[in-house]
């Protein structure tokens, strides 16, 4: 079966906590104002702090949790700096650079195998062998990740996501391990999740073989917890099929951070 590099590309793109802003007071200079002192600014999380909030193998009913693998394929990246920061969150990063950060990729348990169906010659020549390749790529895999800043960071960060859907609508070039391809459109999406703040997306991605690649992405803040959700299905791809961001995966994230 062949794929064209930018569904590799998709593929190999696999999926944070914000901090909350603290509006700082400040006295008009009478000694008696001593009630509009300026409040501390909001505090990032340590990286050890997130890990205990991310989620873990056995909380994500219907998914296996692992570390995101070392290897991890290399982030998508753009010259265009409005959109940058949904290239970045398509590469399982939060949208900005944060103070610390962790990260899980969440698979979909494989209900079917490309040899649980026909593999003989005659079904090769009928597309039967493809189509049981399909659907053992037909499961999602998102990558969650977590990130912390200081001070008014988090209004900051989501901001840049928010700024960015709607300005990089008509698509924008990207590139990834050298590989240069171009998102043809961004939509913004109703979000899964419930939060402070939140902001949901697809990117469709023009793979060159007229076959476009959507991806799903979400970022919601609670609190001083930004998570970043993206979530690819290959196989979903391929048939042309409907998927969104994970609900299950949200949903068991979220309740951590409650």
């Amino acid at each position: 079966m062949k794929r064209s590099s930018g569904v590799r590309l998709c593929a190999g793109a696999a999926v944070g906590a914000l901090s909350l802003a603290l509006v700082t007071g400040c006295s008009g200079g009478d000694a008696k104002n001593t009630g509009d002192a300026a409040k501390p600014a909001a505090k990032a999380l340590s990286a050890a702090e997130l890990k205990k909030l991310i989620i873990a193998e056995g909380e994500v009913p219907g998914y296996k949790v692992t570390p995101v693998p070392a290897g991890r394929a290399k982030p998508i990246t753009t010259d265009s700096e409005l959109c940058r920061p949904l290239a970045r969150v398509m590469s399982g990063l939060p949208p900005v650079e944060a103070a610390a950060q962790t990260d899980r990729l969440a698979m979909e348990n494989q209900t079917k195998g490309p040899t649980d169906q026909a593999t003989s010659m005659k079904d090769l020549a009928t597309g039967k062998f493809e189509e049981s390749i399909h659907k053992s790529l037909d499961r999602d895999v998102t990558t969650v990740t977590l990130a912390s800043y200081d001070g008014n960071g988090a209004d900051k960060a989501l901001g840049t996501v928010r700024t960015a859907v709607p300005g990089c609508a008509s698509g924008f070039p990207a590139a990834q391990a050298g590989t240069k391809t171009r998102f043809t459109k961004v939509t913004e999406e109703k979000a899964t999740a419930a939060g402070d703040g939140l902001v949901a997306f697809t990117a469709t991605m023009d793979t060159g073989d007229g076959n476009p690649a959507p991806v799903h992405a979400e970022v919601v803040r609670t609190g001083t917890t930004l998570s970043v959700y993206f979530t690819s299905n290959l196989g979903a791809m391929m048939d042309k099929k409907a998927y969104a961001v994970s609900p299950e995966v949200v949903k068991a994230q979220q309740a951590k951070l409650k």
